[in-house]
């Protein structure tokens, strides 16, 4: 822990860069630049008294002792762990996995084993290319812990490059199956919205009006479920965190279970229509369908589809995933109510 006290300040300051005038490193280590400040802080990392500084930009307030906790350092090169993969398409280029639910992608504090890219560097061993120079899988995007689906990874340094290239110019198809509440009216249609980091909590994303990535999500409705309920098709045309998460919310019609932006939601009123549309009635089945969906534990949200061309070979390739057990589950009892 590293302790810096305001006592005399020469002019009004930011946190984040009045800490890096303020912190020596230690003999032999690097000082700790402004952006690794900020990251910091953004983590929850920096206190004054008993509060949490979260704000980069917050005043330093004279005669305040802060404290910084600098997390323990982890290794650059995960390691090997051997753990099962559901592996749906593999060459010497590239492999595509169904990631199951619950597993993280890439290590970091506080879950540096057990993860994707432990388990690909178990499976790949020597057949993994130095990508940036370092033997290592070439993660190109990611799901969310608690998302099940579809994603490719490179293998070589070459597919790495075709793949980001990809990527970036939107030409990934990639569809999600999507459970949320409410019926989007109209059922279908394409959410634009910037999303960045939201102003109220630093750990959420939301939709700004200003600054921000660019982001549009193509929505669907497949199934509904009397009016409590409805399972979309999410076609992302670009790929921000949280996209569809955070769309969907902005839209009136969060995921069903989803911990963060859902808050529990019963179904209620969404921006795209009343709660109940004009002529219809509460259906002999809906409390039962509400509680079901109360009591389900993660994010409703599957990746149903991934297709692209193969960066090295040119052959354009598609890959569809049926829904998890849990998901799969859930649709029965809803389909038989």
């Amino acid at each position: 822990m590293i302790s810096v006290s305001a006592d005399e300040l020469e002019a009004p300051d930011r946190i984040d860069r009045w800490l890096v005038k303020q912190i020596e490193p230690e003999p032999g280590s690097a000082p700790l630049s402004r952006s690794r400040l900020k990251a910091l802080i953004l983590e929850g990392r920096v206190r004054v008294g008993e509060a949490t500084i979260t704000d980069p930009s917050a005043p330093v307030k004279p005669g305040e002792t802060y404290e910084i906790t600098l997390p323990e350092p982890i290794s650059a090169i995960p390691k090997a762990q051997d753990i099962a993969l559901d592996i749906i398409y593999e060459d010497t280029d590239l492999i595509v996995i169904n990631k199951p639910v619950g597993m993280v992608v890439h290590p970091a504090p506080g879950n540096l084993e057990n993860t994707l890219v432990n388990a690909l560097l178990g499976h790949c061993g020597d057949e993994l290319s130095g990508i940036g120079g370092v033997r290592r899988p070439g993660i190109v995007h990611r799901i969310d812990k608690d998302t099940s689906g579809l994603l490719v990874v490179a293998k070589s340094d070459l597919a790495h490059q075709g793949l980001v290239a990809q990527f970036q110019a939107h030409d990934m198809d990639r569809i999600y199956a999507a459970l949320v509440w409410d019926v989007p009216l109209p059922v279908a249609g394409k959410v634009e919205g910037a999303i960045a980091r939201s102003s109220r909590d630093r750990k959420m994303m939301s939709v700004v009006r200003k600054g921000g990535k660019d982001a549009i999500t193509h929505y669907k409705v497949r199934a509904r479920f009397s009016e409590i309920a409805s399972l979309l098709d999410c076609r992302l045309e670009t790929g921000r965190t949280h996209q569809i998460r955070v769309h969907m919310t902005h839209l009136g019609h969060p995921l069903v279970g989803d911990p963060v932006y859902g808050r529990g939601r019963p179904g209620g009123a969404g921006r795209t229509g009343k709660r109940r549309r004009a002529g219809t009635k509460a259906g002999p089945n809906d409390a039962e369908i509400r509680d079901l969906l109360q009591t389900f534990p993660r994010q409703a949200l599957h990746a149903r589809t991934l297709g692209f061309v193969h960066p090295v070979s040119g052959e354009t390739l598609s890959f569809e995933s049926p829904l998890p057990p849990d998901l799969s589950e859930l649709m029965a009892k809803l389909d038989a109510l």
